[in-house]
């Protein structure tokens, strides 16, 4: 099924690249050159959509996909300084998915006035799509946000006290998730929101240091949720350092090896899950589209879906829990 899902993709019309204009001395056009900047590299999150970046290079044979991310997840000045080297360097298109929503807005305008167009994948820019950056690949985070709450309260029954750890100030991304669960968990009226708003910060190291504090602070709450992988880790790390994993009801964010061990195990009662692979392919597709002159979809949604112990290996969701990365071996 992981095969059929992606000859889905491949079966809509294909967006071969454009060759860009022959030099004057007639040598062979080169290939258009994408810059794909991610928030980081080290989350499979990032690699999987690297994976489909490089999926998409392959399929349209004249394209350069370059790979290059910030050490850390919340390093803005390192990722403001990628965008501001690929406008220098003239790249014909960059897709970015911005660690801060205003941080990166005036790198992206700056490359968007440089005629280089910008396609935003993952997390929202504080921009508007077709003038500050030309299409936005993403998933609904805020229905995401929703579908946590949602499991979360059918797991608790409906009652009880659940804690919320965010993850960054100026993520968009994680920002609608959260506010997805709180606009849902308000509305349940046997759940009662604990929200000190508190950051698990980017490494899942200062994750599980927030949520230890929490837990120590909070040591009543009979549910957890948490907006992304790092996050969703840290939080497993603590309640497994307190004896509480698989005691509270926890639904976490996005899938990793240890993570899909701890929903196996009954650790973590959901995870939301959503397709980066895809992600990272329509957005290398669209910046080509763009970069050709083509008109592109201002928004394009990813989809998003809920794995449980239940559901896990259900062909669909499985695919989604372990995505293929084999592309980027044969790089």
């Amino acid at each position: 099924m992981r095969n059929a899902r992606i000859l889905i993709w491949a079966a809509a019309p294909l967006l071969w690249a454009c060759s860009k204009v022959e030099p004057a001395d007639g040598a062979e056009h080169a290939a258009l050159r994408i810059a794909l900047i991610p928030k980081g590299t080290t989350h499979e999150f990032w690699k999987s959509i690297h994976a489909g970046g490089a999926r998409a290079q392959q399929e349209l044979g004249d394209v350069q996909v370059i790979w290059r991310g910030p050490e850390r997840e919340d390093d803005r000045e390192q990722q403001v300084s990628l965008v501001q080297n690929f406008v220098s360097a003239r790249v014909d298109a960059i897709v970015l998915a911005p660690m801060d929503q205003n941080a990166l807005l005036p790198a992206v305008r700056s490359a968007t006035q440089a005629g280089i167009p910008v396609v935003i994948v993952d997390s929202g820019l504080a921009g508007a799509a077709g003038t500050d950056y030309v299409s936005y690949v993403a998933t609904d985070n805020g229905r995401g946000g929703a579908l946590g709450a949602q499991r979360l309260i059918e797991v608790l029954g409906g009652r009880g006290k659940v804690l919320l750890l965010r993850y960054m100030e100026g993520s968009e991304s994680t920002m609608q998730r959260e506010q997805g669960f709180v606009d849902t968990v308000s509305q349940a009226a046997g759940i009662e929101l604990v929200d000190p708003r508190r950051y698990a910060g980017a490494s899942r190291a200062s994750a599980q240091d927030a949520a230890e504090n929490l837990l120590a602070t909070y040591s009543d709450v009979h549910g957890v949720f948490c907006p992304n992988e790092s996050s969703t880790f840290g939080m497993l790390l603590a309640l497994r350092s307190r004896g509480l994993a698989g005691k509270v009801r926890f639904v976490g964010f996005d899938a990793s090896a240890g993570l899909v061990t701890a929903l196996s195990a009954g650790e973590l009662d959901g995870l939301v899950i959503q397709d980066p692979v895809k992600m990272g392919y329509l957005g290398v597709k669209t910046a080509v589209e763009a970069a050709c002159g083509r008109p592109v979809e201002q928004r394009v949604d990813t989809g998003v879906a809920v794995a449980t112990r239940e559901n896990m290996q259900q062909p669909e969701v499985a695919a989604l829990l372990h995505p293929d990365l084999s592309v980027l071996d044969r790089r």
